[in-house]
């Protein structure tokens, strides 16, 4: 099972170096991503295309520098958890915002079958009025 913790680790790596194929290579087709009800991108997105499209394109033309600042990465076998904080500076405000979120992967041989993000809303709202 160590092949799905690496797998979600090796992701969040890409996710610093900003490198979006190291970040989208435990993706499938049939991958099901879900952004948490009241975050600016919720919904579900399935597979690579889509999750770009919706979610990671978005963020890009939204915010100035944000980032996911992983500070903790549980292996609990077939689901990993990432824990840390959000932040960046959304370009129609220039405010900046900080938000606390745990991402849940539910994986199978290294690749990610489900993933749900659970973050304070309220403080990415701030930053977007």
């Amino acid at each position: 099972m160590r092949e799905n913790f690496e797998a979600i680790k090796a992701h969040y790596a890409g996710s610093d170096a900003k490198d979006i194929d190291a970040m989208m290579a435990p993706i499938t087709e049939k991958t099901v991503w879900v952004e948490m009800a009241g975050f600016p991108y919720a919904g579900t997105y399935v597979g690579p295309e889509a999750i770009i499209a919706g979610v990671f394109k978005r963020i890009g033309e939204d915010w100035d520098g944000y980032t996911f600042s992983l500070e903790k990465l549980v292996d609990g076998g077939a689901t990993v958890i990432g824990i840390g904080t959000y932040s960046g500076r959304y370009r129609r405000t220039g405010k900046p915002m900080a938000a606390r979120v745990v991402h849940v992967w539910d994986m199978e041989d290294g690749k990610a079958v489900h993933f749900e993000q659970f973050t304070d809303t309220k403080n990415v709202a701030e930053a977007m009025r």
